[in-house]
């Protein structure tokens, strides 16, 4: 079945290549080191997120899951290979995304309506308009009540609401996440699952989140890209979520096919762990 869902995955993929709003093509991202060393994180990977698709990408520590989102937000350059968005190459900043990181990137200094209306504000919004649609994020998010607090008085789950709406509130059309919820308990993770979802359902952005958390990546994704273990990283399986939407992050847990799915991921991914580990002990 695993290999079956991953060969369907594949087709649908290669089918949608034209309205892609990501296509990543052989792309190749290899770093110098000391003594001109060259360390190759990842090595001609090729994947096509569709406009209004949510993708998740998991693998072992360490195998350039990030890199791929740094690449796809214009950070960091390819040595080889290409990179389209929306049909456009990408040789600088992709302005069209907004990127979620796992630390907070916050201001500590302002409140969170100030945090959220800040993005606006330095693109020539003027300040009242910013922050009366920073309000209405902030409301979206749960958190109207907390505009006037600062990061330090919220807590881990609230300062990540603050964080989605001061990225979603540029209205991006492509939305990358590296680990959003990895610092949040279990609890406060379905929490922003969920309110992820919500959000998402109503403005199908193309979205691609990184996580170690297969279970997450199934729960939230309508397709999980599996990367093999660095250096020289591949993405080597890719799966189609068999889940209805709408979801619920602890009842879609509970389904048959979930449970299948997740079977089937592990054992490659399982492998690709292990792999991962007896590489970083022997460096």
């Amino acid at each position: 079945m695993a290999e079956n869902a991953a060969v369907a995955a594949s087709n649908t993929q290669n089918a949608r290549a034209s309205d892609a709003a990501i296509v990543l093509d052989d792309v190749v991202v290899a770093f110098r080191l000391a003594d001109d060393v060259v360390y190759t994180a990842v090595e001609r990977a090729t994947l096509h997120v569709a406009d209004g698709e949510f993708v998740a990408i998991v693998g072992p520590t360490g195998c350039g899951k990030s890199t791929l989102l740094n690449v796809t937000a214009g950070l960091v350059t390819p040595a080889a290979g290409a990179v389209n968005i929306f049909g456009n190459s990408l040789s600088s900043l992709n302005r069209q995304a907004g990127y979620l990181f796992q630390a907070d990137a916050l201001f500590p200094w302002k409140t969170a309506l100030e945090n959220v209306a800040i993005g606006l504000e330095t693109s020539g919004t003027p300040v009242t308009d910013a922050r009366a649609r920073a309000r209405e994020w902030l409301a979206r998010v749960g958190l109207e009540a907390f505009a006037d607090r600062y990061p330090h008085m919220l807590s881990g789950g609230q300062r990540k609401r603050v964080g989605l709406a001061q990225v979603l509130i540029r209205d991006p059309k492509i939305l990358l996440m590296d680990e959003p919820f990895g610092p949040l308990d279990a609890q406060t993770r379905q929490i922003m699952g969920n309110l992820l979802l919500d959000l998402w359902t109503a403005d199908r952005k193309a979205v691609l989140f990184v996580t170690h958390d297969l279970e997450e990546a199934i729960a939230l994704s309508d397709r999980v890209v599996i990367m093999s273990a660095g250096p020289a990283a591949r993405i080597i399986g890719d799966w189609r979520v068999p889940l209805t939407r709408p979801r619920d992050i602890s009842e879609v847990k509970l389904d048959p096919a979930f449970h299948e799915l997740h079977h089937d991921i592990w054992q490659k991914l399982k492998a690709e762990v292990l792999k991962g580990y007896a590489w970083s002990e022997r460096v």
